[in-house]
């Protein structure tokens, strides 16, 4: 099964329909929910008797030919060879466990259900009712609206707090740690260095090592801290520029500083005023939606 993490609701004519998401391209919405709409009580059997429709199957096994190199096209075809039959029935766990499918997946538990990759998500919606899968792509436009919303102001946020006492730190470095003679490249090593002493301070890692763990992510270690970690980070800048000019080895500066980090991001955690940089991303939203609203009005 493909691991989903909960990301959100969207609302179409009443009916609640949550969405999972591995990325912000990646998201799956559940197929239970929107079959709500037709059958609150047994939504099941409105998603098995779509997946046995011939048309239906052949629009899963093109979306996996394309997007799942792993796919099984002779389990495919032997399904769409019954397909049609009286007998004929196919489940989701019988499509995803026979074909090895990414579109479709089925959670168990709580919050489980089926869930099915947005593009045939809105196949089935469509099938259910073209008015309701526009209502659908609609809330879901809406989403996705926020979440970009979300995405920029988190951007800001790490871009502005990543400048914070950057240039006070840089400057001990340079006036304290690093000989006039040295090369830029020598120079280089110099900053990294201590800037890895920061990352293992508050991280418990270098940059290097975090690199070797996340191979699949974009960008560097600290791309991917929260806000309690990059304000804790403009701190230690700060801290250890007092601790280079005051001239303290670099092994009793990274015990200072892990002890510093530890008890900083425990007190944030639990500070109203850190709770105030949310606020910012409720106002990202209204302002997002009231802009939406204006394009719209100055359509008409």
């Amino acid at each position: 099964m493909v691991d989903k993490t909960f990301k959100g609701t969207i609302t179409a004519k009443g009916t609640k329909i949550a969405v999972l998401s591995k990325g912000t391209s990646d998201d799956y919405i559940s197929l239970t929910d929107i079959a709500k709409y037709k059958n609150v009580e047994e939504p099941f059997i409105v998603v098995n008797n779509w997946m046995r429709v011939r048309n239906t199957i052949e629009y899963l096994g093109i979306w996996e030919k394309l997007n799942n190199a792993e796919f099984k096209p002779i389990e495919f075809d032997r399904f769409l060879h019954e397909a049609g039959a009286n007998a004929f029935t196919l489940s989701p766990t019988k499509w995803v466990t026979a074909t090895n499918a990414l579109g479709i997946i089925v959670k168990a538990g709580r919050g489980g259900g089926v869930y099915a990759h947005k593009d045939i998500a809105f196949k089935f919606a469509s099938w259910i009712s073209a008015e309701f899968e526009l209502y659908i792509i609609k809330d879901y436009q809406r989403l996705k609206a926020d979440e970009n919303s979300r995405i920029s102001l988190d951007w800001n946020v790490k871009r502005i707090l990543a400048k914070v006492n950057y240039r006070i730190h840089t400057d001990a470095i340079r006036d304290n740690l690093i000989p006039p003679e040295l090369t830029p490249r020598q120079r280089s090593f110099i900053y990294a260095d201590e800037a890895d002493l920061l990352n293992t301070a508050l991280f418990g890692m270098t940059a290097a090592e975090w690199r070797k763990d996340n191979v699949d992510k974009k960008g560097n270690i600290r791309d991917y801290a929260t806000i309690e970690q990059l304000l804790v980070l403009a701190n230690l800048e700060n801290v250890n520029a007092l601790y280079i000019n005051n001239g303290m080895p670099q092994s009793e500066r990274l015990l200072e500083l892990n002890r510093l980090a530890r008890s900083q991001m425990a007190a944030l955690l639990s500070y109203s005023s850190v709770k105030k940089l949310k606020v910012l991303d409720e106002k990202a939203k209204l302002s997002k939606i009231l802009a939406d609203k204006e394009n719209t009005d100055n359509q008409v």
